[in-house]
């Protein structure tokens, strides 16, 4: 079966903010077997909305809309779905009383337009939203189903995740699909596909390879369409065992693995413990860690020192290695590491000093030089990269280039 999916709001066009909501929508429909016939975003305006949809429904199965389902007067999604439907608005009691509730804990009035959040066409089914205040809806026509979600990332996806897919389930015959992602590091897409042509060009037909790269990581997805779900999932786990030797340390992990989760697990199971020296990643690194649940298991600090003078006072760099060697050099970046490992009392320190950009570079240093350590209890390495001139791929990719090296000397000492 196929699906759309639309978002509404004049915000996503001027782009003024960047519309998430459909990939994570599209990706999510795909694990269940729903095929995206389109998806694309209009403003918030009544011809708009019913071309879109009224287009959607002669075409798909499945119609998703995402926004305008706020209290004020710019968000018309509801009202003019009730048209669409041919149906009056009601109160929805349950969803009253829950953004009444809401609003007292909030310390908020519960004026007029909060309480129109309860309004919904008396056709639909209400879909409780309980991270906010817009309840979902799940309209039917014909054997057609149209969802009407918030547009707040977090909300949508409880909804999404909570009311939505077992409904879509339930509701429609779907095809099994099956994908398994294996995380890699450490090749650029390019490469990767190099060194892995012939096991590529020797897979099944009915078997699919899809490259996902990042800057943090490059993903490896195997699907099968159609298909009966236990062999597929035989098979795929078979070539995946056939690709793993032609991988090997560039291998993280599978599914939602990163390379900073990898590397806390493997610290969780020996009991040691990390801390972090940033300068150019200005504490990329260490919320890379503590955006995880458990951190504090593992992680036990980080500082960020940006001048010199915290590298010197805080951290112990030497000031004759910021003189001879400059603030970009190995010798700051070992000493930096080791002065964190020695202040956090960890297992572990890691540490980047480097050239973001778009400015700051030199013939010698140019923008993108990063130099990165880890200093264990018996040694310290350091590694320079040099990536390119765009500030925020450069911290992402040193951040996760430092958390990987940590991974291999961990991974050296098994």
């Amino acid at each position: 079966m196929r699906a759309d999916i639309i978002t509404i709001g004049d915000e996503i066009l001027i782009g003024q903010i960047v519309d998430t909501n459909s990939a994570w929508i599209a990706a999510r429909l795909g694990e269940i077997g729903v095929s995206i016939r389109r998806k694309y975003s209009i403003g918030d305006r009544r011809e708009e909305i019913v071309d879109a949809l009224r287009e959607s429904m002669r075409q798909s199965e499945l119609t998703i809309i995402t926004g305008g389902l706020g209290p004020t007067k710019d968000d018309i999604t509801k009202r003019v779905l009730a048209d669409i439907f041919n149906s009056p608005m009601v109160r929805h009691a349950e969803t009253y009383e829950r953004v009444e509730r809401m609003m007292a804990a909030r310390g908020i009035a519960f004026n007029e337009l909060n309480k129109g959040q309860a309004m919904v066409p008396e056709c639909c089914t209400v879909l409780a939203n309980h991270k906010g205040t817009a309840p979902g809806m799940w309209f039917e026509q014909e054997g057609r189903v149209v969802v009407s979600l918030p547009g707040v990332p977090f909300e949508m996806e409880a909804l999404m995740t909570e009311s939505v897919l077992p409904r879509v389930r339930e509701f429609f015959v779907l095809s099994s699909v099956v994908h398994r992602t294996a995380i890699t590091y450490g090749l650029a897409e390019s490469m990767m596909a190099e060194r892995i042509a012939e096991w590529e060009d020797a897979l099944p037909p009915h078997l699919h390879l899809a490259y996902l790269p990042s800057p943090s990581q490059l993903r490896l997805r195997l699907s099968a369409y159609d298909v009966e779900r236990e062999q597929a999932e035989r098979e795929i786990e078979e070539q995946f065992e056939l690709l793993m030797p032609l991988l090997g340390d560039l291998f993280v992990g599978w599914g939602d693995c990163t390379v900073q989760s990898a590397v806390a697990e493997m610290l969780l199971q020996r009991g040691e413990t990390l801390s972090s020296a940033e300068s150019c990643t200005g504490g990329v690194v260490a919320s890379k860690f503590t955006a995880m649940s458990g951190a504090s298991a593992y992680f036990m600090g980080g500082v960020v020192s940006y001048d010199n003078s915290v590298k010197e006072g805080v951290l112990g760099v030497k000031r004759e290695s910021l003189e001879q060697y400059g603030a970009v050099s190995e010798q700051v970046a070992r000493e930096m590491a080791e002065g964190v490992r020695r202040l956090c009392g960890t297992t572990y320190g890691i540490s980047t000093t480097g050239i973001a950009g778009p400015t700051g570079g030199t013939p010698d240093k140019p923008v993108g030089t990063v130099w990165m350590a880890v200093a264990t209890p018996t040694h310290t390495i350091a590694k320079c990269v040099q990536h390119g001139k765009i500030r925020a791929v450069n911290i992402e990719r040193a951040a996760t280039a430092v958390i990987n090296m940590l991974r291999f000397e961990i991974k050296a000492k098994n």
